[in-house]
């Protein structure tokens, strides 16, 4: 069963170099990151070991949260081996995720 990992400026390149990770740029302030945490949650038991499911917190990650030209929150990445393969901006339902994470596996 995976788990959602916090990821932050020391750790992201490390963890997202290999394999497929979603990536959630969110804040604590932000309701609908706060909205989107469950769905993350499911999302991570569903793909299970597959690939990895990360969160990384702007406030305390800008530099990554830049990198990315993250502009508005939540903000999704699916990245394949370091590289990005789909984005998403705003909240979005368990079903699209897993098959954004499915697709990149492909």
């Amino acid at each position: 069963m995976g788990a959602v990992k916090h990821l932050n400026s020391d750790n992201f390149d490390a963890e997202t170099a290999k394999g497929v990770v979603l990536v959630d740029f969110w804040a604590e302030w932000c309701g609908p990151c706060r909205m989107l945490g469950p769905v993350l949650d499911d999302v991570a038991k569903e793909i299970g070991e597959d690939a990895v499911i990360a969160k990384v917190d702007v406030d305390e990650a800008q530099a990554v949260a830049m990198r990315f030209a993250v502009r508005s929150i939540p903000a999704i990445f699916i990245l394949k081996d370091g590289k990005t393969v789909q984005q998403f901006v705003g909240v979005q339902g368990k079903q699209v995720l897993v098959n954004a994470v499915r697709d990149a596996l492909k």
